[in-house]
């Protein structure tokens, strides 16, 4: 399957699931990961985005190394796919909107602990590498930009 196709994949998937996990590395090499709600945004094809808090661990990690991935899954586990890529941390008033736009109802619970707007800045994921499984039917398939 083509880079396209399966940023498509990615996309659906996205629109059900509204979740997947951000994998980050500190500074001593040891692996994070937490939940988060990304989103495709239209036109912007090739990257991932999400909103964080200005000083959380995620937006340090990604300052020190900007090499992540995100493993989203569909609900009923029949599709995973592992999106790796740069990460950028972006404070840009259009792109939040942007950003909030798509994925604002899913983000009850970061807004919970995150209720200063003005320290929101946004994750952008520049892709660089698609594996897609479906593990049910024993496939997998790859693309790399």
């Amino acid at each position: 399957m083509e880079l396209n196709a399966l940023l498509d994949v990615v996309d659906r998937i996205l629109d059900t699931a509204h979740t997947a996990v951000l994998s980050t590395t500190d500074s001593d090499g040891r692996p994070y990961s937490r939940w988060m709600s990304p989103t495709t945004l239209r036109g912007q094809a090739g990257a991932l985005y999400a909103v964080t808090a200005t000083e959380v661990r995620k937006t340090e990690h990604i300052r020190e190394n900007d090499r992540v991935s995100w493993l989203i899954q569909s609900k009923s586990l029949d599709e995973i796919v592992e999106v790796h890529g740069k990460a950028t941390i972006i404070d840009n008033p259009t792109l939040k909107s942007d950003v909030l736009e798509a994925i604002g109802p899913h983000l009850t619970t970061f807004w919970k602990i995150n209720v200063d707007q003005a320290d929101l800045v946004v994750i952008e994921t520049a892709v660089e590498r698609v594996d897609y499984f479906k593990p049910v039917k024993g496939e997998h398939e790859s693309a790399v930009v």
